[in-house]
């Protein structure tokens, strides 16, 4: 695992101690996860980026398809979703909440990120369903990254980027054992 102290990176965006340290045990859970699990990976240190514009800038030797993820709640605010599809493709909120049947979406607040899937803005990723142990989230995964053969996610936090196969994305999403569907995407496009 990488050492944030020697992070050029991070030391010019001035964090605070604690935002370093929640970062280093973000990344370290995910990674230490990975590893137990016996899942191969390959990491990329980049700044923090959190949007996918910024990101594609620091993608582009990176032998993967990238990933956009969305975390949404429902309108009553009892129910919660994870959205992950192909990073270039555009969604509208009205169009997604047709195609998910789940009523009116809204994004989810940085409390609710933190509470099902231990992460902050610009970090949301498939691996924070490793904290969501309750499986109150519910995954919709667009059809088309099941014939991607690479995967790349943030380690729930975005100053690096973590490739893995395409079935060892399955293999955390049956890990993880909460409710998932398949949806095709590009119909709403």
């Amino acid at each position: 695992m990488s050492n944030y102290n020697n992070n050029p990176i991070l030391a010019q965006e001035e964090m605070s101690q604690d935002e370093i340290n929640l970062r280093k045990e973000r990344r370290a859970k995910v990674l230490n996860y990975l590893q137990e699990s016996g899942i191969q990976y390959n990491m990329k240190e980049h700044p923090p980026i959190p949007t996918i514009e910024m990101a594609l800038e620091y993608w582009g030797d990176m032998d993967a398809t990238h990933c956009k993820n969305l975390f949404f709640r429902n309108h009553k605010g009892n129910k919660h979703y994870l959205v992950i599809f192909e990073c270039h493709k555009q969604l509208a909120i009205h169009d997604l909440e047709h195609k998910l049947k789940q009523g009116k979406l809204s994004f989810a607040s940085e409390q609710r990120m933190e509470k099902w899937l231990g992460v902050s803005p610009g970090s949301v990723s498939l691996f924070g369903l490793i904290n969501d142990t309750e499986k109150h989230v519910k995954l919709f995964l667009d059809q088309d990254l099941v014939e991607a053969s690479k995967l790349s996610f943030h380690p729930n936090e975005n100053s690096a980027s973590v490739v893995i196969s395409k079935d060892d994305a399955m293999k955390i999403i049956a890990q993880w054992g909460g409710e998932y569907e398949l949806l095709n995407l590009n119909a709403i496009e």
